[in-house]
């Protein structure tokens, strides 16, 4: 019995691994995964191959080419793009060089005009200078001869009212006594002059 329970015990367990697998004894003409049956591997091992070949000519002859092209459309695109980008960054240097060319250019030329103006301001500076002090000169000439007119008339005042007041001192100092004013202009002319 206990055989029995053993074998019952391994039975029951070889049961379920056979339900598990599928496999069934009292049915041995059916396996329970067809993939695992040696009878069809051939056959497998045939369409395997085929699918394989078939996997092979569809990528060589039409997903490998569409890739390649896309591949060398991208190399191209990048081949271009980066002489375009070396293009443009000599087209860059040459026109920061013309521009630098062109700024030194004019500074340059600015510094001409500057000069240049400065010249010509100088030179009608110092015309009107010339201007001015010839009309300057001509003015103090002028001023000096008035002054001059003016220091002769204010002499000739002072010595007429310097006769006039000496007549009087001298008739002041003698009264009834007649004033001689020939003496007394010549003592006044000796006077003022000496």
């Amino acid at each position: 019995m206990a055989d029995d329970a053993e074998n019952t015990g391994h039975g029951g367990a070889e049961a379920g691994l056979e339900v598990a697998i599928g496999t069934d004894h009292g049915a041995g003409d059916a396996p329970g995964m067809p993939q695992l049956d040696f009878a069809t591997f051939d056959n497998q091992v045939f369409w395997l191959v085929v699918t394989l070949v078939a996997i092979y000519l569809i990528l060589s002859k039409i997903a490998l080419p569409r890739i390649s092209a896309v591949i060398a459309e991208r190399q191209g695109t990048l081949t271009n793009d980066l002489a375009a980008a070396e293009d443009l960054k000599r087209q860059a240097a040459e026109a920061e060089e013309s521009y630098n060319t062109a700024l030194a250019n004019a500074r340059a030329e600015a510094q001409r005009i500057s000069q240049e103006t400065r010249d010509e301001i100088q030179a009608n500076l110092q015309v009107e200078i010339d201007k001015a002090d010839a009309e300057i000169a001509a003015k103090t000439a002028e001023s000096t001869a008035r002054i001059a007119e003016i220091q002769a008339g204010a002499v000739a005042t002072a010595e007429e009212v310097a006769r006039d007041v000496a007549a009087e001192i001298v008739q002041a100092l003698a009264p009834g006594q007649d004033v001689d004013a020939d003496a007394v202009s010549a003592a006044v002319s000796a006077r003022v002059q000496g």
